[in-house]
């Protein structure tokens, strides 16, 4: 089949950036080259299926020769660079992973299977808040069934949302423990984070709650088009690797029967329906690390809501779905349209 001619990742050393490179060759995505844009690996040379890779340092003039930018870097770098990558001689398409865009109005923010649509023609994609993304698979078809009035969730999120330096702290805190019985002073997270769990992720907005509880808010509201659904979040940091997990309670404008509201989620795609009490079985981080899809079970009548309300966990690769897989699908869709 027609393939596209190379695809960029800057930030291909980070966390997000490796499972980027990941997806790309798992997912056998259709490009002659890959290239990595790296300031601290620059100059080593990665295997992959498309070859020994050299990283570079990135640099504008490379970028603009991409016919896809995968940006796994900061919001500021993105704020920066984005405006002058994209669009240019290949109409390179820039998707990124910051929430440096995705709050604008003229930009695209986008988890493929719910509003794909809006990739078309936009050569500035913005990637999804990684605890947004993984709720929202399992948010989305309860939605088109049954009509979000209120989300109200709760976090558990993993040490891989503050990138390969989170989880480096956390494995460093545990193995001095382990051996010194004491934790050393943290540098990533604000607070301890082994044998501890941190209510505060980003900075604390006028409002009391945190800007990742406000990202979930602003992206809900966004990516499935609807301005006047209510959207609360308290999210916490707890001492795992790399799959977050949320509790969510649901509020709908219809009737909703859990018998049925699990059905439609075993339907959806990206979801993988856990649920089965009886068994001990249920979403958990350590299943989830590693899947494409998102774990969803714990399904209940809400007693707060009755039959207008649901109650459910789920569980989500924050590195996949969260980030690196959701960006990778979103560029499929952009090399299928590119390669019509």
């Amino acid at each position: 089949g027609k393939k596209l001619g190379c695809v960029g990742i800057v930030g291909s050393s980070g966390a997000v950036g490796q499972e980027m490179l990941n997806c790309l060759e798992s997912r056998d995505f259709p490009t002659e080259r890959v290239r990595l844009f790296a300031k601290r690996s620059a100059g080593s040379v990665v295997k992959t299926k498309f070859g020994d890779i050299v990283v570079e340092p990135f640099s504008l003039e490379a970028a603009r020769e991409c016919d896809v930018c995968l940006l796994a870097v900061s919001g500021d770098f993105s704020k920066e660079w984005t405006p002058k990558i994209r669009g240019g001689p290949k109409n390179t398409v820039v998707i990124d992973n910051s929430s440096a865009w995705r709050y604008d109005p003229d930009i695209a923010l986008v988890v493929p299977e719910i509003n794909g649509h809006a990739i078309k023609g936009s050569t500035l994609i913005a990637n999804p808040n990684c605890t947004t993304a993984v709720g929202a698979m399992a948010l989305w078809p309860l939605h088109q069934k049954y009509k979000l009035k209120a989300v109200l969730m709760s976090t558990y999120q993993a040490a891989s949302g503050a990138g390969a330096e989170g989880m480096a702290e956390l494995e460093a805190g545990l193995k001095s423990h382990a051996t010194t019985g004491k934790v050393p002073p943290p540098q990533v997270f604000k607070h301890q984070l082994p044998f501890n769990v941190i209510p505060q992720i980003d900075a604390f907005q006028p409002n009391g709650y945190t800007k990742e509880e406000m990202k979930v808010n602003w992206e809900i509201k966004k990516i499935f088009d609807l301005p006047d659904v209510k959207v609360s979040c308290t999210a916490v940091r707890v001492p795992t690797f790399r799959a977050h997990s949320e509790a969510i309670v649901i509020e709908t404008e219809k009737k909703i029967d859990p018998k049925e509201a699990l059905e439609v989620l075993r339907q959806a795609v990206g979801v993988k329906v856990v649920d089965d009490p009886a068994n001990f079985l249920y979403p958990m981080p350590l299943n989830a690390t590693g899947q494409a899809d998102v774990e969803v079970g714990r399904v209940r009548q809400s007693l707060v809501y009755g039959d207008h309300g649901l109650e459910f966990f789920v569980s989500g690769d924050q590195l996949l779905r969260g980030a690196a897989l959701n960006a990778v699908i979103i560029a499929e869709h952009v090399a299928e349209e590119k390669l019509a």
